[in-house]
């Protein structure tokens, strides 16, 4: 009983934090207005800014940010045994987490729609802005490069090649939803059971037909062409009818997983705190690190800032959006501790796969062990466990995409920004942009260091650099609340808890990589930790000029 009661706490303190804390922040703190114009209206172009129902919207921001981490992360950090995983998944989502994505977005939708990097500019100076643009440009190309190869891997006839069938299928419903929608002001609501039968009967289909047989690397092909044309294309054609479908796909998975394993009843084969596994680096700070998106992520808060932020109709919509689409992240998040802790038969076979840190980092076999520990609780409600795997790898491979085709976006509106400091127009075009981000990001897919894919050998500065710009944007948003005289410790406890822990994590990443001859990944890691104490004193500076508090309250309206 001991995994049915501290599942059932985890619901009631979500449940508590939204109608509890993110309503307080919405009112009292960011006093958000429901008059108030938002970019969605001053803005509307019907190509980037698109005023939308905030259900509709919630399902597209909830799949841009739930891509592969918040799986990925938890199922890596059990590894120091189920206790420290759920409290960071929970309580890091509603102080922290769920805190930064509500504020990039209220910052940003009162700022005209612009990026954190750009609001960063306005509040605290110009260099800030190119010290983000920096950071963001490194994360979402890394990220992005790693989800490309992931998901090429896991759609090849060795993982899961029946989840092919379902993702095409998506895709083209999609389009035609979008048509239909915003073209011919089809009602989304009549027309959403039909779409979601036809997914679902795709995946019965999936199984049934004849695989595909494609290489890893024309996978990844296939999907960059796609992240490429999702980024052209206006918002509403393709982005966000998808995540929508997606959102519908992964609210049924959620629900149906959870259902499971209130069935099943499983106990944990984990144990509640292991704290120093087999070459494994020290619980404090790496737990925060590498949950990453299951708690908090600096990638949330470009998504908030740079696609959500041009969309939302009213400002009232936000902590629904913001604050409550990370707590849908966050119960992926608190899914994957659960299959990964209570989804083994025994302690053993939980052994075998977490026996050092060398077995329980990688990524393909902690995406194989989510699966199949989520399979296992969906197959308890009578489905067959191939149809359940099937399932599970649909929802995972699924969301993996939706990330991928927002964050080619975002690194195409990053480069336009960039443009702007660099004076160098063309960048500034969409089709170029989403040119040259595609080309970055296949070049992490792709190219090799020391025969492995770079990505995935740089795969461990994405954790530190993910946590440090969510400490960056939660800094934003603390000296955004201290200009205008409002209480501000909301969001500067927790910019001071994600600054210690990943500069701490930081410095010990870097004495190992000196330790272990890294040279590239210790100066890339020196790099952003230079660049992150930069940043950090441009805000300093920023905080003493008192004299400029009038100018910069008005800056960011």
């Amino acid at each position: 009983m001991t995994t049915i009661l501290a599942t059932l706490t985890c619901f009631v303190l979500y449940l508590a934090g939204y109608h509890l804390y993110a309503k307080h922040l919405g009112r009292r703190i960011f006093q958000l207005d429901p008059q108030a114009s938002t970019p969605a209206h001053q803005l509307q172009d019907d190509i980037d800014y698109v005023p939308t129902n905030k259900y509709i919207l919630f399902g597209h921001h909830y799949a841009s940010i739930t891509g592969l981490s918040p799986m990925l992360g938890p199922a890596i950090a059990v590894i120091w045994g189920w206790v420290p995983a759920m409290l960071w998944v929970v309580f890091g989502t509603l102080f922290i987490g769920a805190v930064h994505d509500f504020g990039a977005l209220v910052i940003s939708m009162r700022a005209r729609g612009k990026s954190v990097g750009k609001v960063a500019e306005e509040i605290i100076g110009s260099r800030a802005k190119t010290l983000f643009h920096i950071i963001i440009f490194f994360l979402i190309a890394l990220a992005m490069g790693v989800f490309v190869h992931v998901t090429a891997t896991l759609l090849t006839t060795a993982y899961s090649p029946e989840a092919v069938y379902p993702c095409t299928t998506l895709i083209a419903l999609a389009v035609v939803v979008g048509w239909l929608v915003y073209r011919k002001n089809a009602s989304i609501w009549r027309i959403t059971l039909v779409v979601f039968a036809i997914t679902l009967f795709s995946v019965w289909l999936g199984i049934r037909l004849p695989i595909i047989d494609l290489t890893r690397g024309q996978w990844s092909l296939l999907l960059l062409g796609y992240a490429f044309l999702a980024s052209v294309l206006p918002v509403w054609l393709l982005l966000q009818p998808r995540d929508y479908i997606n959102s519908l796909l992964l609210y049924l998975g959620l629900a149906s997983i959870y259902a499971g394993f209130f069935v099943l009843q499983p106990e944990f084969a984990a144990p509640a705190v292991q704290a120093h596994p087999e070459g494994a680096p020290p619980l404090f700070p790496f737990v925060f690190i590498v949950i990453a998106c299951g708690a908090i992520s600096g990638f949330h808060g470009l998504v908030s800032s740079g696609t959500t932020a041009k969309q939302i109709n009213k400002e009232t919509d936000a902590p629904f959006i913001g604050y409550g689409g990370m707590i849908g992240e966050s119960l992926l998040g608190l899914v994957s501790v659960l299959a990964c802790t209570a989804g083994f038969v025994t302690r053993d076979l939980w052994m075998s796969h977490y026996n050092s840190w060398d077995l329980a980092s990688g990524l393909g076999p902690n995406m194989q062990a989510f699966i199949d520990g989520s399979a296992l609780f969906l197959s308890q409600l009578g489905i067959s466990l191939d149809v359940a795997k099937a399932f599970v790898a649909l929802v995972a491979i699924s969301f993996a995409l939706t990330t991928l085709d927002s964050g080619t976006r975002l690194l195409r509106f990053n480069i336009s920004e960039i443009s702007e400091t660099v004076r160098f127009p063309l960048l500034s075009n969409r089709y170029v942009a989403s040119l040259l981000a595609v080309i970055v990001i296949g070049f992490v897919a792709f190219y090799k260091i020391e025969g492995q894919p770079a990505g995935l050998a740089l795969w461990q500065l994405f954790g530190t650099t993910n946590q440090i710009l969510g400490g960056f944007t939660l800094l934003t948003v603390t000296l955004y609340l201290m200009h205008r005289r409002r209480p501000y410790w909301y969001t500067g406890v927790p910019m001071g808890f994600m600054l210690i822990t990943t500069l701490t994590a930081m410095a010990i990443k870097m004495r190992d990589f000196w330790n272990s001859g890294a040279h590239l990944l210790l100066v890339l890691g020196i790099s952003i930790f230079l660049l992150s104490v930069w940043l950090a004193w441009e805000a300093t500076l920023r905080i003493f000029k008192g004299e400029k508090v009038a100018d910069l309250s008005k800056a960011a309206q």
